[in-house]
């Protein structure tokens, strides 16, 4: 406060988080000119200046009026009761907005069940400025996330005939009294799927609600879908109203995608004879854990989910009492890489962490980005993320050219070359077995013959890509498309969708990838490089090609399985890169499962994915939860990962399909193919505290009040001896930057045979040295519980190398208990072990 000449006052305040200043630089309009009233004048001043103070905001965001949904993050509640947790919530945004109506008009939701925290519209500045309140871990802005059977169970061996000396289906008495959330896009509770004949009651420890809708009574929830609700705010939010015209959407749990439904059934279906796509994959259609509860949590509107919203399904289901969850969404490939902090800046992680410390199991899709390295989504260690494979199942048709020269193909399309489907609507009956369409090559090059076409090399048209087609040569005929090794599936699609613009009947196209079969609007077929390069040479000898197909056939256990597939996203974590991802691969690929009805006129449908990978593990999980219901979320993802299959249905190893065909590593599958016919029996398990997970932050630099913000415990970061966070007692180890040697340390449970001995076996990545400590572990009924040391040691001068993968096995000859190990030796670089 200083004098100014006319004998009058200038106060200037620094305003603290406004990062300027408020100024007055004349007060003659606020005070009268009687002498006597001075004193009373300045404090009128100084009162209406301190005002300002409490409403700096209004100063501050009055030109940052653009506003978007941050979430508040205020880690493990304070309080039990939800009311008082809303209360504080309030009252925290009335403090920075002003006011209780706006913080009322701002609030979108409350998270006050598993953890505590809100989501709330506010401006940029807004939500820099309550990050710095007491009690706030983190702010982030409400991010989008994209949703990434009768023959798989029986390819994984779980079912009611194996001959199995455990039989886990049996044991699990199929999953009852567990109950699996499904966070995805709701449900269509009228399939057969979902039906509760014979079902006992629900669980007493059930406490959620069957939200109702449009064309959802409360009626559609029963003994198996014993629970659902819709979560939208967030998504509005961004987007805006959602629009149901024509039943484009549902303002219910009712789904409309039909991914949540699908993903439903292959966790938890009932058992359905006769399942099929139109004669295609004729079996039973069932769920891992058929007896297992559903709990459904809607918040993926057309295609997309924000974090707003599924924070708030996270919250709800541990509210609610939900055993295992399944969330088979991801981020966009362009997310990877994000920096290290994001862990807490991501909805998934975040919800995943609080269900998991509630003792939740949460299973997540690995993501669709591959077959490129660093891709992998959802990479936190608490959660259980899933690569995708092939199974043995396999959909065959025979092409037969105008010279009769007959190649084989792949294809989901039930009627021949030229029958187009249609959408929404239930296809015609097939046609007959064989059908002779005219086959033209694709091209903009006006010429006499067909074969000159095609023949300029490297042309956009013979890859049918976009705008590419001449529909004058293309209408009413088949198309070949030669795409490249490295083409993508949505280069497949997009093929498909350039033919039938430019009036294509049918499509042939070569793709490298022994995978992903597409589905269709009009008739396509796969072919191998070798076909297509004879299709190719036909039509350029032939004026007139013409081209066949026969119906195509079910064939199962002729395909060489699993093969890790080339759309499933790929490691290392880009994240933490000593937290190895993915944990472990499922089948993912062409899964039969439920379906809407209304959206392609069939009750089951073929959809791949690690959309359809992470389900698979759901089942499972729900199938050891039942059996082991005191094990944690980390002992059963142990379980699963340990006793994971390394092997192929040839006796060889896996491969890892992609630009080139190569064995996979534990980039591409985490701990290898899951094997339901042991994971109920480890022998040896890897467990981890909530205590573990806040160490192993500590270790990366988080501190002492983050952590406790975060927990509400004193877990402090400030002990004299952080843990290495390659101490985490994950079912892996990952060594990123090798300098010269690493000691790791790993601790045991053993949950087999009391008294039993277990003797390492390590196979060592190629160049580095590996030692174990003790290399013998002796249980008893004192013992249950050992830890040993792993040294890393390179034994290359390279200053710089690509990761190298081994394992380290614990046998006692009854019990194979295996775990991933990848190192990369990085001289030149600074450890970040603390």
């Amino acid at each position: 406060m200083k004098k100014m000449n006319n004998g009058l006052l200038s106060l200037s305040i620094n305003m603290g988080p406004i990062d300027n200043l408020i100024k007055l630089t004349s007060i003659q309009d606020l005070m009268a000119t009687s002498s006597r009233h001075h004193h009373f004048q300045v404090i009128i001043a100084l009162s209406i200046l301190f005002n300002l103070h409490c409403c700096w905001n209004c100063v501050t965001f009055a030109a940052d009026t653009t506003t978007n949904v941050y979430i508040v993050y205020m880690g493990e509640k304070q309080h039990n009761n939800p009311a008082t947790i809303v209360m504080s919530h309030h009252e925290m945004l009335a403090k920075l907005l002003g006011s209780k109506e706006a913080a009322k008009n701002s609030i979108l939701y409350s998270y006050k069940h598993g953890f505590s925290g809100f989501a709330a519209s506010l401006t940029d500045s807004q939500a820099k400025v309550i990050a710095d309140f007491p009690g706030v871990v983190r702010v982030f802005p409400n991010r989008i996330h994209k949703v990434h059977t009768t023959r798989s169970w029986d390819f994984l061996e779980l079912n009611q005939s194996s001959k199995s000396k455990h039989n886990l289906l049996t044991e699990a008495n199929m999953g009852d009294g567990t109950i699996i959330g499904i966070i995805d896009s709701g449900i269509w509770p009228e399939s057969q799927s979902f039906k509760d004949d014979g079902m006992g009651p629900i669980p007493s420890s059930w406490k959620g609600i069957c939200q109702t809708g449009q064309s959802f009574t409360s009626a559609k929830c029963n003994k198996k879908i014993i629970g659902a609700r819709w979560i939208k705010k967030g998504y509005e939010k961004m987007y805006g109203p959602i629009n149901t015209t024509g039943h484009s959407e549902y303002l219910s749990p009712r789904d409309k995608e039909g991914h949540g439904t699908h993903c439903a059934s292959i966790a938890a279906g009932r058992f359905v004879p006769n399942a099929s796509y139109l004669g295609l994959g004729t079996g039973i259609a069932r769920g891992g854990a058929p007896l297992a509860r559903l709990a459904i949590y809607k918040v993926v509107w057309l295609g997309e989910s924000t974090d707003a919203d599924e924070l708030k399904a996270f919250d709800m289901a541990i509210h609610d009492g939900v055993d295992i969850l399944s969330v088979s969404l991801a981020r966009n490939v362009d997310h990877a890489g994000l920096p290290l902090q994001a862990y807490f800046d991501d909805g998934i992680a975040v919800g995943s962490f609080h269900a998991v410390a509630k003792g939740i199991t949460v299973v997540c899709a690995a993501g669709n980005d591959g077959p490129f390295s660093d891709t992998v989504g959802n990479t936190a260690p608490w959660i259980i993320t899933v690569a995708a494979t092939t199974i043995d199942r396999d959909f065959q048709t025979e092409v037969t050219l105008g010279n009769d020269q007959t190649s084989l193909g792949h294809t989901l399309s039930v009627g021949g070359l030229g029958e187009t489907r249609q959408k929404h609507k239930p296809p015609s009956p097939p046609p007959p077995p064989k059908l002779k369409t005219p086959l033209s090559p694709p091209s903009e090059l006006k010429t006499s013959t067909p074969a000159a076409i095609v023949a300029g090399q490297g042309d956009d048209a013979s890859a049918c890509k976009e705008g590419s087609l001449n529909p004058t040569l293309v209408k009413g005929k088949v198309v070949h498309c030669f795409l490249q090794p490295s083409a993508s599936q949505q280069e497949v699609t997009n093929a498909t969708k350039t033919v039938q613009k430019a009036g294509g009947i049918g499509i042939i196209y070569t793709q490298d990838h022994n995978d992903v079969l597409n589905r269709c609007n009009i008739t396509c077929i796969k072919v191998n490089f070798e076909t297509g390069t004879n299709i190719i040479s036909y039509i350029r000898g032939t004026s007139s090609a013409t081209v066949q197909n026969s119906k195509p056939q079910t064939v199962v256990g002729k395909k060489t399985s699993p093969l890790v597939a080339s759309f499933s996203s790929r490691g290392p974590n880009t994240l933490l890169p000593d937290v190895l991802k993915p944990d472990i691969a499922a089948p993912g690929v062409t899964i039969l499962a439920a379906y809407p009805p209304p959206i392609t006129g069939h009750p089951f449908e073929f959809l791949s994915g690690t959309s359809m990978a992470c389900p698979h593990v759901a089942g499972v999980a729900a199938l050891i939860k039942t059996l082991h219901k005191n094990w944690s979320p980390a002992a059963i993802k142990s379980a699963i990962m340990t006793t994971a299959s390394q092997n192929g249905t040839d006796g060889q190893v896996i491969w890892a399909q992609g630009g080139n065909l190569k064995p996979a590593t534990p980039f591409d599958m985490g701990g290898g193919h899951i094997d339901p016919k042991k994971v109920a029996h480890p022998g040896l398990i890897y467990d981890i505290s909530i205590k573990s997970y806040i160490d192993f932050f500590c270790s990366k630099g988080y501190t002492n009040e983050q952590m406790t913000n975060m927990t509400k415990r004193n877990d402090s970061c400030s002990r004299k001896r952080r843990a290495s966070s390659w101490d985490l007692n994950l079912p892996s180890i990952s060594i990123p930057y090798l300098e010269n040697i690493v000691t790791v340390t790993r601790t045991v449970t053993n949950v087999g045979t009391i008294n039993s001995v277990y003797k390492a076996l390590v196979q060592s990545p190629p160049g580095i040295q590996v030692k174990v400590k003790p290399r013998r572990l002796s249980f008893n009924q004192s013992t249950s519980v050992l830890s040993f040391k792993v040294t890393f040691n390179s034994t290359q001068n390279v200053q710089l190398m690509d990761y190298v993968f081994g394992s380290l096995t614990w046998t006692d000859k009854k019990h194979v208990v295996r775990i991933p190990l990848a190192v990369r030796v990085a001289h030149q670089y600074t450890s970040s072990r603390k």
